[in-house]
């Protein structure tokens, strides 16, 4: 009895361990899962580069980086938490570029890509410090581009508002004096109308826009809906002034990177195809790699393309010419970088005046259809 009693307390013992052993794999898997999502801020990111690019050329191996920086992180952060796993798949001779592979939502296909072709040609330690400036140049411009599109959006979030209040509170009761009247206004029978809509189908107006949105996203999300949407934002006005030119900065950023470290032109359109937020332009330097590929110039591909300023291809030809095309093109680069933060300043400037004047022109045809039938109806009292 006792050797069976044994026996029993054995097996409690290795299945409870085997129980803990699942529940940390289990747990281990969903931290993964859950750290995959998680980004690096932009600052953690240039640091993250810096830091790599002195160690690279003080000769300290990867592992040996990991180790030392994973270290000084003492608090447990998404950059502790990659650089644990990094120290990891180093130890299994991975790369660095497979490495941030892993971490899709802190490192862009583009980053990983110049990483990839830095390792491949041997320029990874001169290369990185480059990089980091670009990264934080790109964020830059992004960070302008939101901003600027912030403010219109909460302009309009509040126009919004205000009128679905005006429509649902103040404007039925000023409309009850002119209950059951026959032979109103136009503008008296359309804010009637609109008024109406908000009080008794609200729920159907936030549907539609709910609705809306998700549409938007899940046709966004297949490779034909992302084309067309895109093509659709470059064709608005006050959007595409600012667009462009942020596409074409991180186009020329990008490439005269790549250029500059050895990469073949092939590759480095590749890589840059990827660093471009838009479908449009993406896949006309892809198309441009094709080009290349059949022997034509840079130049020559881009030449009367709208997407692609004159000026642009301009300086593109004269670099291919002189055998400069990385030191051009950067130029070009900052260029467009001063561009964006005065069309920045214009469109803010613009906005101010077109918000006003909508403000005024809701508030006067509120006004219109209100004051209209009673201006009529006073009329009519006096002509009696």
């Amino acid at each position: 009895m006792s050797d069976i009693f044994i026996l029993d307390e054995e097996n409690k013992k290795n299945t409870s361990s085997k129980t803990i052993k699942i529940e940390s794999s289990l747990l281990s898997k969903i931290d993964e899962f859950l750290l995959s999502k998680q980004s690096l801020t932009v600052k953690d990111k240039v640091i993250f580069f810096r830091l790599l690019s002195t160690m690279i050329n003080s000769g300290i191996t990867l592992s040996k980086w990991v180790s030392i920086l994973e270290k000084q992180e003492k608090k447990q952060t998404i950059l502790k938490n990659i650089l644990l796993r990094f120290g990891k798949e180093l130890k299994e001779w991975k790369g660095l570029s497979e490495c941030l592979a892993l971490y899709p939502s802190s490192f862009s296909p583009a980053e990983v890509g110049m990483i990839e072709s830095w390792e491949k040609t041997g320029k990874l330690n001169t290369s990185l410090r480059d990089l980091a400036d670009q990264v934080e140049k790109i964020a830059s411009i992004n960070g302008k581009l939101k901003s600027a599109l912030m403010y219109p959006a909460m302009i309009v979030i509040v126009v919004i508002w205000v009128v679905m209040i005006m429509m649902t509170m103040v404007v039925p009761k000023l409309l009850e004096i002119f209950a059951g009247a026959d032979n109103l206004p136009w503008t008296t029978q359309i804010l009637i109308g609109i008024s109406d809509f908000f009080v008794y189908y609200w729920w159907l107006f936030i549907l539609i826009v709910v609705w809306g949105v998700i549409g938007v996203m899940v046709w966004k999300s297949t490779p034909s809906g992302k084309y067309y949407f895109d093509k659709i934002l470059l064709h608005i006005p006050i959007f595409w002034m600012v667009s462009q030119k942020i596409i074409l900065s991180k186009f020329a950023r990008v490439l005269s990177g790549m250029l500059k470290s050895w990469v073949s032109i092939v590759e480095s359109l590749r890589i840059t195809s990827d660093a471009v937020w838009n479908e449009v332009y993406r896949q006309r330097i892809l198309f441009l790699r094709d080009d290349i590929k059949k022997w034509l110039k840079i130049y020559e591909s881009l030449e009367d393309d709208p997407l692609f300023p004159e000026m642009m291809v301009s300086m593109i030809q004269i670099g291919e010419q002189t055998a400069k095309v990385d030191e051009i093109i950067l130029k070009v680069a900052d260029f467009y970088d001063e561009e964006v933060d005065n069309t920045i300043w214009v469109i803010n400037k613009l906005l101010e005046p077109i918000i006003i004047v909508t403000m005024a022109t809701i508030v006067w045809f509120i006004a219109l259809a209100i004051m209209q039938p009673i201006m009529n109806l006073a009329d009519t009292i006096s002509n009696t």
